[in-house]
């Protein structure tokens, strides 16, 4: 940072405190003049005073005045986030600066004396008019809406009328854990706020943290605001005793989350994080003060791109979901359960994680949403028609699929039966039932499969492309992405089970990456591709920067207080069948075309003919009738031109 800007900066710093000063002298000016000004001249012969003596008192009341407020640092507060204690705070002030006035006034020599009732007077008229422009200024700065002109204007209008912060001092700590809260800003302030007005909290803010110049060395509820640097980390052990870091802070690019968290994770602090309801827990969420997620580990804003034309989209519209039960299927049911469906049908073979839906959102919704549960399997084609033929869906989304890429290396005919056949059923019957939108869900794995599971998905992939092009009333289009972080199977659980059993954590490989999106982000996307998505499309989703499984892994073991390498040993165990050490980029191929979504592509893929696919079911229909795996990789072989085994 240049000389200039510090300059700038720590100018920028004070004249906020000297302006509240300059306007604190403004309102008790405007007060003398009006009270006493008029009075002399309305009531010249009970009223005593010279021009002389009116200044000596202005002088004096307001030296006193300002005196006070300085001894109490009613300057250092920042008011916008002001609490009761901040009013208590100036009127304490005020009244030790009524006291000293009315002292000196007697003890000055020359100076005629006012009645302790006028003195009184001034000071009261003083204190409310204050009180009223720093209420005002506090409730416009949380109720505007700044993203209007108006809204702006008024904002630059309330932030040149005065910045400052109010202070809250209550309640009884007792051996509460002492937090620091990284971030002075909406959530961190909220969060001081919440923790100082509920007596039966367990924690303690004692400071803040903040990257702010502006607030550096001032406070926010009582708490100062410490910079973001190594003195930071050394008053927060000694002075303040600090247990543990809150992070409090939005997600943007200019924030360095992951340098935050290894820095206060160094130092010996535990992390934990508060932040508000997203949009993907909206309805069932609360504000929360909680242990780091493995999800946040990436340190990287999910992607919410929900908007009123995509709740529109699936309003009183009847939408089945084949695979309800499952990660992704769960998480599309919890999201399109709020934009008010006419009906949302899950089905799903698999009970038991059907069933969890169901209660969870049934206590969620109070019971408010038509949900029915369907238990069958996808390749029963006769009792997939009767789910059909009684729901008639507007909206089909298949994320029915077996996806563990080692278990379907050893279960070919299962999953070509199960991916393949049960997508097949699932797209012949949205036909003959006119659902209007079928959208699937598809993996990068379908992108030049090495795996069985990567090959049946690129066949899924055919089948929804064929029928596309075909004309009729559905339209039909498919999403691909990455891994899905904390789905069930995936690395996270794995890892934590390991760690529960005291280690070794596996990975297959040290340099082995893999591209992530968290399970909340990866269903808003697909939502999303649906209401975009033409007729034969396949939208694929930009997966971000790749995560190494490897320092995952550490992160995960830190999270749990493990030390890696000392208290949990990481074992490579060598690369799986069918697994590649680097996945391939979604978003490479120069086939692709943008869409006004950022995170989500068009990649243009030719259909096949009708006889090319009749022939092509016919030769994987074969292997799964004979139930022989080696027959099934080769039908597979000869069916997915790009699928080459490793």
């Amino acid at each position: 940072m240049s000389k200039r800007v510090k300059v700038k900066k720590y100018l920028s710093n004070v004249s906020i405190r000297w302006a509240l000063v300059f306007y604190d002298v403004l309102v008790f000016t405007a007060v003398m003049a009006l009270a006493l000004v008029p009075y002399m001249y309305l009531e010249p012969e009970i009223v005593n005073y010279d021009w002389l003596d009116i200044l000596w008192h202005y002088l004096i009341g307001l030296g006193s005045l300002l005196l006070g407020r300085l001894l109490f640092h009613v300057y250092g507060q920042i008011w916008r986030y002001g609490g009761v204690g901040s009013f208590l705070r100036l009127i304490l002030a005020d009244t030790a600066a009524l006291i000293l006035y009315y002292v000196l006034q007697l003890v000055i020599p020359g100076v005629a004396t006012f009645k302790f009732f006028v003195i009184l007077g001034l000071f009261a008229i003083d204190l409310v008019v204050i009180l009223t422009l720093r209420m005002m200024y506090r409730f416009l700065y949380k109720k505007l809406n700044r993203k209007t002109k108006f809204g702006s204007f008024l904002t630059k209008a309330i932030n040149f009328l005065g910045r400052c912060d109010w202070s809250l001092d209550e309640g009884n700590f007792g051996n509460k854990i002492k937090i620091a809260i990284l971030g002075a800003g909406r959530l961190g302030t909220s969060l001081a706020e919440e923790l100082l007005n509920n007596p039966s909290s367990s924690y303690e803010p004692v400071c803040f943290i903040d990257a702010d110049k502006e607030k550096l060395g001032r406070e926010v509820y009582g708490k100062e605001v410490l910079e973001n640097n190594g003195n930071a980390i050394n008053r927060l052990k000694n002075e303040f005793g600090v247990q543990e870091v809150v992070f409090a802070l939005p997600y943007r690019d200019d924030i360095d989350r992951k340098g935050l968290y290894d820095k206060y994770k160094a130092a010996g602090f535990k992390i934990k994080s508060y932040d508000y309801p997203s949009m993907q827990t909206t309805g069932r969420g609360k504000r929360s003060l909680r242990d780091f997620d493995v999800e946040e580990l990436l340190f990287r804003k999910e992607q919410e791109v929900i908007t009123e034309e995509t709740i529109n989209y699936y309003k009183d519209k009847v939408v089945l979901i084949t695979g309800g039960g499952g990660s992704i299927g769960g998480e599309l049911s919890r999201q399109i359960a709020s934009m008010e469906p006419k009906q949302l049908v899950l089905l799903d073979i698999y009970e038991n994680g059907v069933y969890d839906i169901q209660q969870e959102l049934k206590i969620t919704y109070n019971h408010k949403i038509n949900l029915q549960i369907e238990i069958c399997s996808v390749t029963n084609y006769d009792a997939l028609e009767r789910v059909f033929k009684t729901y008639k869906p507007n909206i089909v989304i298949m994320a029915a699929a077996h996806k563990h890429v080692p278990l379907m290396e050893h279960n070919v005919c299962e999953a070509i039966d199960n991916n393949v056949f049960g997508t097949l059923n699932t797209v012949l019957l949205s036909e003959k039932y006119k659902a209007d939108r079928v959208h699937m869900v598809s993996t990068d794995k379908a992108v030049n499969p090495t795996n069985v599971m990567g090959a049946t998905k690129r066949m899924c992939e055919m089948i929804v492309l064929n029928h596309a092009a075909r004309k009729q009333h559905t339209t039909f289009s498919a999403t691909r992405f990455g891994n899905v972080l904390g789905s069930a199977g995936s690395v996270i659980p794995l890892f934590k089970m390991q760690i529960a059993n005291g280690g070794p954590v596996t990975v297959t490989d040290k340099r082995i990456v893999r591209y992530f999106m968290t399970i909340p982000e990866a269903s808003q996307l697909v939502l999303h591709s649906v209401t975009i998505a033409k007729n034969g499309e396949l939208m694929v989703l930009d997966m971000g920067q790749p995560v190494k499984i490897y320092e995952l892994a550490v992160n995960i073991i830190k999270l749990s207080g493990f030390e890696p390498g000392k208290d949990i040993e990481i074992k490579e165990t060598g690369l799986r069948p069918g697994e590649k050490l680097y996945e391939e980029i979604l978003t490479k191929s120069e086939t692709l075309k943008s869409t006004k979504n950022k995170k989500i592509f068009i990649e243009k893929d030719k259909p096949i003919t009708d006889r090319e696919l009749e022939e092509k079911l016919n030769k994987l229909k074969e292997a799964v009738v004979s139930r022989d795996n080696k027959i099934g990789i080769k039908a597979l072989l000869e069916c997915v031109p790009t699928y080459k085994e490793l």
